[in-house]
């Protein structure tokens, strides 16, 4: 009788014990029936983000500016308040577009800094050697800042989201506007030698064929020297070139071309076609950029009667300094708008799961000319694309938007209008 006492005694104070540690720990009850977890990068207070930029080496030029943009925009939505009571940090690393560079930091990111997420860590050659790392480490990795097709692989990559069209969509819609406006004349393709090329040159064969593209010349960011590629194209009568570069190269292209006499239709990969960051590059030379052609999936930055570049604008003058305004400033704090908008769909209980939930949730609106597409299924980012074209030193969109997929599926015109920003610049659950 006192021995099933006493064990009633010991039962009733570890069931007291128990209710106590729950009471104390990190893993309370929330509001809406979750709960408020542990979570890397994640405090009452703050959310962390990381990333990998570029902001020196050989494509510094133009997307050195793009996480400033970012976290200016993080900025701007912390002084009205942050998203769910919580500030934004926004830790950015400089990889020198150094693959090498890029594993090392991505690394010190999330098991010393403890980032909740990595955010549009930028480039094709770099961000492919962390993929399977922040996989297996399971942390999310939004927004990619490349249109490899590496970024949307759902199954095998969970957590990595791509942001911009993916190249192969770009690649068909470029050589969709050669081939019903250069019928006829020699085509040919320029692209780095990664999946930014290959992908990228897989689109324009998706539309001409493989035989409808003349001459194929690759170039590699570390080889400054493009002449055999140039002179290669001059002496195969290229007269159109179809060219999947980064900026530094696009400008290496245009006036390598100049000094061999040649003169092709340039059409030029989104990622590479800044006519301010272009005109930086080549100085004195900048002449050169007249007529080139090239695709864009938001607003020109210089399009002034845009919501989304007035938006921008002033975020750029209270939070960045000024800088210089061109598209790679848009570029950044769209994926800053974008994020805001995931987080505020992922709720105040945040955790990964929650983040890549909220994104497969899909159905975001907000600067992008074309659709995004994230679902469970596809995490590839947007899908449509507008020509654009440089005149009288200025650059303008021009015609329709353009969808496609990077499978066989037809150019199509894409008639749903982007939505405008909210009155105090910042999107609302």
């Amino acid at each position: 009788m006192h021995r099933i006492a006493r064990r009633g005694i010991a039962i009733a104070a570890a069931l007291t014990l128990a209710a106590a540690v729950a009471a104390c720990s990190d893993e309370a009850p929330s509001s809406d029936g979750g709960t408020t977890e542990n979570v890397p990068g994640v405090t009452a207070t703050e959310i962390l983000f990381g990333t990998h930029m570029p902001l020196t080496g050989p494509a510094a030029a133009g997307y050195s500016k793009i996480a400033p943009a970012t976290k200016a925009y993080f900025d701007y939505v912390n002084k009205n308040g942050g998203v769910h009571g919580r500030q934004i940090k926004y830790q950015i690393e400089d990889d020198a577009y150094n693959p090498a560079n890029t594993q090392n930091l991505v690394r010190k990111l999330v098991l010393e800094d403890k980032v909740f997420a990595i955010l549009n860590g930028l480039g094709t050659p770099t961000h492919t050697g962390v993929l399977d790392f922040l996989n297996q480490q399971k942390v999310p990795d939004l927004f990619v800042a490349s249109g490899s097709r590496s970024w949307d692989q759902p199954d095998k990559y969970p957590g990595t989201f791509g942001f911009q069209p993916d190249y192969t969509v770009e690649g068909k819609i470029m050589a969709d506007y050669v081939k019903k406006n250069f019928a006829g004349q020699t085509v040919c393709h320029f692209g780095q030698d990664d999946d930014f090329g290959r992908d990228s040159l897989a689109g324009v064969e998706k539309i001409l064929g493989a035989s409808g593209v003349k001459e194929k010349q690759k170039y590699v960011a570390t080889n400054a020297n493009i002449t055999p590629q140039i002179q290669a194209f001059k002496t195969a009568g290229c007269q159109v070139v179809i060219s999947g570069t980064i900026p530094g190269f696009t400008a290496r292209a245009l006036g390598t071309a100049a000094q061999l006499a040649f003169k092709p239709q340039w059409v030029v990969s989104s990622v590479g076609a800044d006519n301010l960051t272009l005109s930086g590059l080549l100085g004195q030379n900048k002449g050169l950029l007249e007529g080139l052609l090239s695709v864009g999936y938001l607003p020109v930055s210089t399009d002034d009667s845009n919501p989304w570049v007035q938006l921008y604008k002033k975020v750029n003058a209270e939070h960045n300094a000024n800088a210089p305004f061109d598209n790679n400033i848009m570029f950044g704090m769209t994926v800053g708008y974008l994020t805001v908008q995931v987080l505020q769909k992922a709720g105040k209980n945040l955790t990964r799961e929650k983040l890549i939930e909220a994104v497969q949730s899909g159905g975001f609106k907000n600067a992008a000319a074309g659709p995004y597409r994230y679902s469970k299924t596809d995490h590839s980012g947007i899908g449509g694309m507008q020509m654009g074209k440089i005149s009288g030193g200025a650059q303008a969109a021009f015609g329709p938007v353009l969808e496609t997929d990077e499978a066989d599926g037809a150019v199509k015109e894409y008639t749903e209008k982007p939505t405008t920003p909210p009155g105090n610049g910042v999107p609302q659950a």
